[in-house]
């Protein structure tokens, strides 16, 4: 998961820039789950699967160029 501090961008923008980046991960062997955007605190959250942290940064560099602040390996838990 990473995550874009800062940002000034609306939901819409980000939107696309998620479609941007779905159209760039088959070549890095990346896919892109899902997003979360807070605007308020203009801070937004991206979910991967991917080879590598840096994989899924190359996505983002090419898409749109929106690099990310921080990258984590995160594995999902279960739920009780």
């Amino acid at each position: 998961m990473d995550v874009h501090r800062d940002v000034d961008a609306t939901v819409e923008d980000v939107v696309q820039a998620h479609e941007k980046d779905v159209e760039a991960q088959d070549k890095h062997g990346v896919k892109y789950l899902n997003y979360w955007v807070d605007e308020d605190e203009g801070a937004v959250f991206c979910l991967f699967e991917g080879p590598s942290k840096e994989a899924g940064e190359k996505v983002h560099e090419e898409a749109h160029g929106l690099t990310a602040d921080e990258i984590f390996e995160v594995t999902q838990g279960e739920a009780n």
